[in-house]
């Protein structure tokens, strides 16, 4: 007798919480992952090299979905879609150029500031190239390092970041071309939701979403960035600080450069705190603004701005500095909208990425989890340190049982 050798397949069983279904995993997988990171540095490259125009035309995009709320609420009361077109073209200009006066006031006080203190700063490039040759540092080396302390090659680093008057004329162009263009697009932009959402209701919903996202950050952000800014000046100006206003103006521009910008904005002020003060007024500045950054980024905002972005610190930190490396020192200030818009093209749009959003930073679901568990752990710590407790507890549960609840009552 030949006896069948062939093996059987195993019939298939139902999954289960101790052995769960396996995933179906593609056999390209990991070429599809190289294919995607390849089309996002060639995509990186690409804004890159038209960074000019397309950092100011988001930039426009921004600010009218700031104001974009004005509009509908002119029309329910009446007001002509022309008329509320206009309204929200002069909101947004108005709204630029407080930013723009805001910059300029900066860069214009810090010019007139600097040079009173140049030989301060001689003193600093002295005193610290003496102490890098009682380290053994050569003269070259020691030249090179103190050069950073001469106002005119800050001024230089400063004027090659900003950029020459031209680019400021062709981007200011740029700029008030797309505020009124978008501006004047946005009037049936509610229609063409409304009528994409039976067709791509993911879609539509998470382009909603992006914008009540953006809106809310850039709002509550702008709002806050006010305060810090006022209260910074506040604090310098009682500490004695030169130029108080002038760095409140720059906490409240970095203030939308998020992680980075409160390092950014600190430097100025212990810089001019050390020439007339010393190391004590130092570290007041350095306490000063710890604790206003502590309680303006760290627990107002979050509570403010809520699950309306939805991003982790870290990957929040690596946006800023992906952006600034791409698009320059307005990508480091519009990292948040920039990595929302592609969190809503790749996932928010997309039903089988959703899944991700938890790796990004939507802890809502993954919050609730872990106090549960961590009250389930309290319980059970408390139950080790009091056994009697707990057994007198069990205790009770059972003598309020109904019948012992009805024979409580008949006593």
């Amino acid at each position: 007798m030949r006896w069948n050798r062939r093996k059987q397949a195993p019939e298939p069983t139902e999954p289960t919480e101790a052995a769960p279904a396996a995933e179906r995993v593609s056999e390209h997988r990991t070429a599809f992952i190289m294919l995607g990171l390849a089309g996002a540095v060639v995509a990186s490259f690409g804004l890159a090299a038209i960074r000019e125009i397309f950092v100011w035309s988001f930039f426009a995009l921004v600010l009218v979905i700031c104001v974009y709320p004005l509009r509908p609420l002119l029309e329910r009361h009446g007001v002509k879609r022309g008329v509320a077109t206009v309204a929200v073209i002069l909101s947004v200009v108005i709204l630029l150029a407080v930013f723009a006066f805001a910059f300029f006031f900066s860069f214009a006080q810090f010019l007139a500031l600097l040079p009173q203190y140049a030989d301060e700063f001689q003193s600093w490039a002295s005193d610290f190239g003496t102490w890098l040759a009682s380290l053994g540092l050569g003269q070259q080396q020691i030249s090179e390092i103190t050069a950073w302390f001469d106002p005119g090659k800050v001024l230089d680093v400063i004027g090659s970041v900003v950029g020459s008057a031209t680019g400021f004329v062709v981007s200011g162009v740029i700029l008030l071309t797309m505020l009124m263009l978008i501006a004047m697009d946005s009037s049936p932009v509610r229609t063409l939701v409304r009528e994409l959402y039976p067709r791509k209701p993911l879609l539509a919903t998470a382009s909603v979403a992006y914008t009540f996202g953006v809106r809310r950050y850039m709002v509550v952000t702008t709002f806050l960035g006010i305060a810090q800014g006022v209260i910074n000046w506040i604090a310098l100006l009682l500490l004695g600080v030169p130029g108080a206003a002038l760095w409140g103006v720059l906490a409240f521009l970095c203030s939308f450069i998020p992680n980075v910008g409160y390092f950014i904005a600190i430097i100025p002020p212990i810089v001019f705190g050390a020439l007339v003060g010393g190391w004590p007024l130092v570290i007041a500045v350095i306490v000063v603004y710890g604790v206003i950054n502590a309680v303006v980024q760290s627990l107002v905002q979050p509570r403010v701005v809520g699950n309306a972005v939805a991003l982790s610190q870290s990957i929040t930190f690596f946006s800023v500095l992906f952006w600034a490396v791409v698009l320059g020192p307005m990508g480091a200030i519009l990292a948040i909208p920039l990595t929302l818009l592609v969190r809503m093209l790749l996932v928010d749009s997309n039903p089988n990425m959703t899944w991700t959003r938890a790796a990004m930073g939507d802890f809502d679901e993954a919050k609730k989890v872990m106090v549960a568990e961590d009250a389930a752990a309290k319980a059970e710590r408390k139950s080790r340190r009091h056994p009697e407790a707990s057994d007198g507890a069990a205790a009770d549960g059972a003598g309020t049982s109904p019948s012992g609840t009805d024979r409580g009552k008949g006593g």
